[in-house]
């Protein structure tokens, strides 16, 4: 088996619903970063990208613009060679994460040396879809279903509690765990705050790539001025606060557009590449549980990371959850012996937004920057995925700034 490393991490902005990338189509997006990282690689940007053995791209809708296979398209749109294979995953937010994990494995089999893996999303362009009726002409009113994000078309044969919203789902998550709705409102402020000093202190300057036309030089959703207070006025949107609810709009992810791109390689590649490496693959974990719980599903899929990678959580420096929920958050660092400050220190996805299919590219490429300006040795990367899934990576800093823990 050979190992695979992390080379480079990147993405664009990642802009509001309906805000300053409403206007760029999610193919174009991909291209973005796949012809921006390119040219970040020195060997792989003489070859016109033509080094590279495969595309793997991650998307969680598949119903609009992005459709048809969007890693092949982005490749094609970015000007890679016709020959570069390309192939699209879809595990829902995790689809980023997933074709990071994807990419790894071509290279431990030694079927690929260098991967470019990635995602896109744009929520702001996902379609209405009209279902076929079981009959030719029908004398009924048909629905317009939004692919934005959640359940659609549910198979009646679904039981409901599994199919409830994912805010609702957060909601019963928060009271298995006596999750309050301070705490959600203090832990989504520190994201927004965090997330504003990293774009100021310039963490942000070599990660994130401006889109072409488009006048967006960070994350649009990012509010510096928020505080626990000002949270504390919003109200609950799955429930009524008279009802127990506690989740808003201000300590969840908003919907969001962007694409990220992450470049995978073996040991031996780095001549290809034009690089060294920066981080290695260490451990790989996914897991499942009812649908409804989906937000803890994180929990168990990085201790099996860690496992895999012969490590404990006391040796970790950095973690990068992405942030569906503060509540869903907060679950999980209740179950895992980890010292929150190490967590997700530049911002997270409450503040910096959550393309579905780019969040886990972002992740492990914030990860990997991390683990690099601290000189930290390990570090672990974390989403949930919608209808029970999670996925993490264990990442070891391979920089000469690495340390030991």
């Amino acid at each position: 088996m050979h190992e695979a490393f992390v080379y480079d991490g990147i993405r664009t902005p990642f802009g509001r619903f309906g805000g300053a990338l409403a206007g760029v189509r999610p193919d174009d997006l991909a291209a973005h970063v796949v012809r921006a990282i390119v040219a970040r690689a020195p060997g792989l940007a003489a070859e016109a990208g033509a080094g590279i053995d495969e595309v793997v791209f991650g998307n969680a809708n598949g119903a609009g613009e992005e459709n048809r296979n969007v890693a092949r398209m982005a490749t094609l749109l970015a000007g890679l060679p016709t020959s570069v294979p390309g192939s699209t995953v879809n595990r829902l937010c995790g689809s980023s994460l997933d074709a990071v994990m994807v990419g790894s494995r071509q290279i431990a089999t030694g079927d690929a040396d260098v991967v470019l893996a990635g995602g896109v999303e744009s929520m702001s362009r996902a379609p209405w879809v009209l279902p076929k009726t079981e009959r030719p002409y029908p004398a009924v009113d048909l629905t317009l279903v939004s692919t934005t994000l959640g359940w659609r078309l549910v198979n009646p044969a679904m039981p409901q509690e599994w199919t409830v919203s994912l805010g609702e789902a957060t909601e019963q998550l928060r009271e298995r765990h006596g999750i309050t709705r301070e705490s959600q409102d203090a832990f989504a402020a520190r994201s927004h705050v965090l997330a504003d000093r990293a774009w100021a202190d310039g963490f942000y300057d070599d990660l994130v790539v401006a889109v072409p036309g488009v006048d967006l030089a960070r994350d649009e959703s990012i509010r510096p001025d928020t505080t626990p207070e000002r949270l504390a006025g919003l109200k609950a949107v799955f429930r009524a606060a008279e009802s127990g609810g506690t989740v808003t709009a201000g300590n969840a992810s908003p919907l969001n557009d962007g694409a990220s791109a992450v470049l995978l390689g073996s040991a031996a590649a780095g001549d290809r590449i034009g690089r060294e490496p920066l981080a290695r693959i260490a451990g790989r974990g996914a897991s499942a549980l009812d649908p409804q719980h989906f937000g803890y599903a994180p929990v168990e899929a990085a201790n099996r990371a860690l496992e895999r990678a012969g490590i404990r959580w006391s040796d970790v420096s950095a973690v990068e959850l992405n942030e569906a929920f503060a509540a869903q958050s907060l679950a999980c660092l209740g179950a895992w012996p980890v010292d929150p400050d190490i967590v997700n220190r530049h911002g997270g996805a409450i503040a910096i937004g959550h393309p579905l299919g780019a969040s886990g590219g972002r992740v492990i490429a914030t990860l990997t920057r991390s683990l690099e300006r601290s000189g930290g040795r390990w570090g672990v990367a974390a989403i949930c995925i919608g209808v029970g899934q999670g996925l993490a990576v264990v990442l070891e800093n391979v920089t000469s700034g690495a340390g030991s823990r």
